[in-house]
This record gives structure tokens, C-alpha cells and sequence, in this order.
């Protein structure tokens, strides 16, 4: 049997970096829908839908299929709740309506996902749209480029009420699919994360135990490890802010006002109200906000202020340089206090998920106090591993100072680097450099945000979090002694027999 023309392939800008081969695709039925699907294969369960390909679809009244035997295996879909404990590789599918159609109607057929699952992932805000497709990377296919063009020809726009006045770019904007009747006119786009992000951490967490204060206009909230602030692009259900505004009863969710790392944990302001937002974004704007952190480091830092200059790219790892280079930021950090602490015992580390990272137990670690001067992303982390003093956990950039330990000249950006005698030869140091570092933590690392104030309207805020999690060890030690105590000393107090 024959294989329509338009099945190409086309991967996603986040795989850009990954060797991908798509299988073949299994029999598929076209109608009058354009579809494109991305996603690399999750765990073995059962065989669903193809793999990457673009169908593009016509006004056909026989079935076209695709011959291919080999199937892709996809999880046998159900519900998105209860949470699973590990996510499923990331499965990213692209669709284009070529006649009106509502939106979980849609997507349910078109994926073979039971309408259930389609409306949970769109509670979770997993799935966009946009008036127009956007546009194809250099890398595509000719029969994508083919279909992109035609369903964002001119005369097919002109004849579009939903783009009238709108510019092209304007239309190819997208955004959050909020209702699963929402109706899609023919040529919307649609990208649906089949398997968000998840943070099963949420589900744990005693969340009102963690509320650090509540105010008129906004919460601090001592953060937990392993949640995120304000979600994921997938998933902005399970999140701090969700969670912390179910706890308090509020009917008006909680907005973000800054982030910290999902591994981090410690104060987080999440303002009620959108003015709130807007004056503490200014705040934070004006340098008005101090934020003071702990972290827990493999060796001592010296007290001052560290300066780095870090890569001007919006992706980890984040990669920083002590020599100033062109239009990199720069990144301030003074330490206050550098304390030795013992290092986490093996109880408290298996019972916080620490990734020791293959770094050995030492007898003492330290505990510096620091004091952000400028607040980029994965800041603090970047420059103690910089100066090979990694943070404890952080599998993103511990593997990487060990790595530089190991062979000094490994860093480009390094005292000991090299010199390079092309651009080519530099930027395959960089890439080097980048493959040093490991992933993104799953779960605690030695960061907390410590504490927190501002001056505003002629008031001070100043807000602190809890003990940290390498302390916890002697806090418990702490409690049982004095509850030892107190048994001790009523059993001495008892009227004694004769």
C-alpha cells in the first residue's frame, strides 16, 4: 500500500541536540485534519498511536493508511491523577484543525486519548493554541514547509474572521487551551503535552505546616524540595501555589511574584492580589527585595563578595566565566559566613533523596550564608561549583566541578582553559563542557532560601524559614533528648512506695 507524501518528519526545538529515528508508522485513517506529532517513545506498556510524522489531511471519502507493521508503545491512557512517582518520557504532538472542531473532541480522536485524560490535560494547562501554525525550523521537512504554507497562504488568512487586524505573528501566538468544549476554528493549532511534568512531592506536603505568614495582599510560604513555585509549562496544577491557596481555603488562586529552583527550598512570597504583583515585581526591580540563602558546599568559601559573568542563554546548564565577556550578566553573591557543619548523615540523605552525585562522604561539610546581590538562574549554583565548592545534591553542576577537578582545562571559561585556534574549535570545547554537567536535580539539594524582607509604604518585612534539611539530624536529636528529659524527670518526681 502506498504512503501518502506528507509523512515527514519533524522534531521539536528541545531535541534539537537528540539522535532521533522515527519508527514507522502504523495504519491511520486521514480526514479532513492536518496532524503532526514529535515526542520520543515513554515506557512499554501498550501500542497506541505512530510516531513523529505529519499527516496532512483532505477531503477524502476512502481511508489512506500508512503501511507500517512496527508500532510505537505508548502507556495505556487513563486519568492523569493518581500521581505516578516517575514521569514518562516527554511525548509532544502538534495538530492542526482543518475544519471547526472543538477542542477535546479534537484532540481525543485525533490521539486516541480517552476524553477524560484530554480534559485533565487541559485542567493542567497542557495543551496551547494558536490562530496560525507556527513557523517550521530550518530543518523541515519540504512536505511540512509545503503544508505550512498552504494553510497560512494569504488567501486563506484573508478569509478567516478570528485573524482579522492581526499580523501573522500576531496569530502564531499561543496560548493555554482553558475549557475542553473551547471551539477551534479550521487551521488552529494545537500542541499537546501528552505527558506533563510531574511533581508527585505535592501530594506529601502538609502544606498550612509550611505557611510562613499570611497578610492582607500576599503569603510566604516555606517552600518545600521538589515542587515547583508556580508550575511547568505543562503543568501549572501541581504547584506551590495551587496547593497553598487549596490549604488556606482561598477562592482566588495564588500568583507567583519571583521563583526558586524546584530543587531549592525555602521562603516564597505568592501574592492575592495583581496589584501585589506588580508592586513587588517593582520592588524586586529596584533592588528593594533582599534575599539571604544557606548553602550547604562540599568545601569552604571565603567570606566576600564572588563575581562571575554568566552566558547570556536561556537554558541550563548555566555556564559562568570570571572574565567579563561581551554582554554576559553579571553575577554578585557576597558570603557572609562560612560554618563547618557535619556532613548529612546516610539516614537523612536516603530519607531527602540526596543524589550524592558520586562525591564521596566527608566528615564535615559547609554551611555559607549568602547574601544575592544579583538574582540570576541557578546563580548561587554556578558559581560555588565555578570555584569547586559545589552545592551537595546538585547533580547538575557537582558533576561538572568534579569534572574540572579532574582535568582543569576542560572549562572553557576556566583559569586553565585552552586556547582555541578556530570559533569551531571553541565551540566544540563548549559543547564539551556542556555534556560535563549532569540533569537537573529531581529532588533536594543543600540550597535553602533562608529569608526575606522588603521596606514598603514605610514597613518592614522580614520573614525567615524553618531549619534546613541537613540540620534535621540534630533537631530530632534535639527533641527526642528533651523528651527524654521530661519522661526522666516525671518518673523521678513519682511518690516513691514504701
Amino acid at each position: 500500500m502506498p504512503k501518502p507524501a506528507a509523512a515527514v518528519a519533524w522534531l521539536l526545538p528541545q531535541l534539537w541536540h537528540r539522535h532521533f529515528l522515527p519508527p514507522s508508522l502504523v495504519p491511520r485513517a486521514l480526514s479532513f485534519s492536518s496532524l503532526l506529532t514529535t515526542h520520543r517513545a515513554p515506557r512499554c506498556r501498550s501500542p497506541l498511536s505512530p510516531s513523529t510524522h505529519l499527516a496532512a489531511g483532505a477531503a477524502v471519502s476512502t481511508a489512506a493508511a500508512v503501511e507500517a507493521p512496527t508500532t510505537t508503545p505508548y502507556p495505556a491512557y487513563d486519568r492523569l491523577l493518581p500521581c505516578p512517582l516517575q514521569d514518562d518520557p516527554p511525548r509532544i504532538e502538534h495538530l492542526v484543525a482543518r475544519e471547526d472542531e472543538v477542542a477535546a473532541d479534537f484532540i481525543s480522536r485525533s490521539l486516541s486519548l480517552p476524553p477524560l485524560y484530554v480534559a485533565d490535560l487541559i485542567k493542567f494547562g497542557a495543551v496551547y493554541y494558536a490562530l496560525v501554525a507556527p513557523q517550521p525550523p530550518p530543518y523541515a521537512a519540504p512536505e511540512h514547509v509545503r503544508i505550512f504554507r498552504e494553510v497560512t497562504d494569504p488567501s486563506v488568512l484573508r478569509r478567516r474572521a478570528s485573524i482579522k487586524g492581526k499580523t501573522v505573528r500576531e496569530a502564531q501566538k499561543t496560548f493555554r487551551v482553558t475549557d475542553p468544549n473551547q471551539p477551534l476554528e479550521a487551521g488552529t493549532y494545537l500542541r499537546v503535552h501528552v505527558h506533563p511534568k510531574r511533581f508527585p512531592r505535592c501530594y506529601e506536603i502538609d502544606w498550612k505546616s509550611r505557611v510562613i505568614a499570611v497578610a492582607d495582599d500576599y503569603v510566604v510560604l516555606d517552600k518545600p524540595a521538589a515542587t515547583s513555585v508556580g508550575g511547568a509549562t505543562d503543568n501549572i496544577e501541581e504547584s506551590c501555589a495551587v496547593f497553598t491557596s487549596r490549604a488556606l481555603g482561598l477562592e482566588t488562586p495564588l500568583m507567583t511574584t519571583h521563583q526558586i529552583d524546584n530543587c531549592s527550598e525555602g521562603c516564597v512570597v505568592l501574592s492575592k492580589t495583581k496589584e501585589f504583583c506588580s508592586v513587588f515585581h517593582g520592588l524586586i526591580r529596584e533592588k528593594q527585595v533582599k534575599k539571604v540563602y544557606l548553602a550547604l558546599t562540599t568545601a569552604p568559601v571565603s567570606t566576600g563578595i564572588i563575581t562571575h559573568y554568566m552566558r547570556p542563554v536561556n537554558r541550563a546548564p548555566r555556564l559562568v566565566s570570571e572574565d567579563h565577556i561581551g554582554k554576559w550578566y553579571l553575577c554578585q553573591m557576597e558570603v557572609l559566613d562560612c560554618k563547618k557543619v557535619p556532613w548529612p548523615s546516610s539516614l537523612i540523605r536516603k530519607d531527602y533523596n540526596v543524589n550524592d552525585c558520586g562525591w564521596p562522604q566527608q566528615e564535615a561539610a559547609y554551611e555559607c550564608k549568602i547574601n544575592l546581590l544579583t538574582g540570576k538562574t541557578h546563580q548561587i549554583r554556578a558559581q560555588l561549583a565555578a570555584i569547586g565548592t559545589p552545592i551537595i545534591g546538585d547533580s547538575a553542576y557537582m558533576t561538572a566541578a568534579m569534572a574540572a577537578m579532574a582535568n582543569p582545562s576542560i572549562n572553557p571559561f576556566g583559569r586553565e582553559k585552552l586556547s582555541y585556534n578556530s570559533e569551531e574549535e571553541k565551540e566544540a570545547a563548549i559543547e564539551a563542557w556542556i555534556a560535563a554537567h549532569g540533569k537537573e536535580p529531581k529532588s533536594v539539594i543543600g540550597l535553602q532560601a533562608s529569608e526575606i524582607s522588603w521596606d514598603y509604604e514605610g514597613e518592614h518585612h522580614s520573614y525567615k524559614a524553618g531549619v534546613p534539611w541537613w540540620r534535621q539530624d540534630s533537631v530530632e536529636s534535639d527533641l527526642w533528648y528533651a523528651s527524654w528529659w521530661t519522661r526522666f524527670w516525671k518518673i523521678a518526681s513519682l511518690p516513691k512506695r514504701n
